[in-house]
């Protein structure tokens, strides 16, 4: 705000619903999460290590349609490889999206 001027910026809704790559990948020991839901939502969202055993769950629950990211601080796991998969459940609560992303933890 510079004296009567006010500068804003629309940004729409995505077109589609999308888990883009973490970065930085790899990374020590944190890394951002960005997701895109074209509509609210519920989601999960989910770190799984090697064995498929799930290690976090970052989010559980409805979002709202718009462009999202988070960070994981995973300086409390070991090095190695990790996945990230994100499910996207409609209203009815049938699966929408399913996407599933390997990051690599290097301490």
């Amino acid at each position: 705000l510079y004296g009567n001027e006010l500068e804003t910026q629309i940004v729409g809704l995505p077109d589609n619903f999308s888990l883009e790559w973490p970065y930085p990948n790899p990374f020590n020991p944190v890394t951002t999460i960005s997701y895109n839901l074209k509509e609210s939502s519920a989601i999960r969202l989910v770190i799984y290590d090697l064995l498929g055993r799930e290690v976090e769950v970052l989010h559980e629950g409805v979002k709202i349609a718009g462009y999202h990211h988070m960070t994981w601080n995973a300086s409390n796991y070991a090095s190695g490889m990790y996945f990230i998969r994100m499910n996207v459940y409609g209203i009815d609560n049938t699966l929408r999206f399913n996407k599933l992303q390997k990051i690599i933890l290097v301490k």
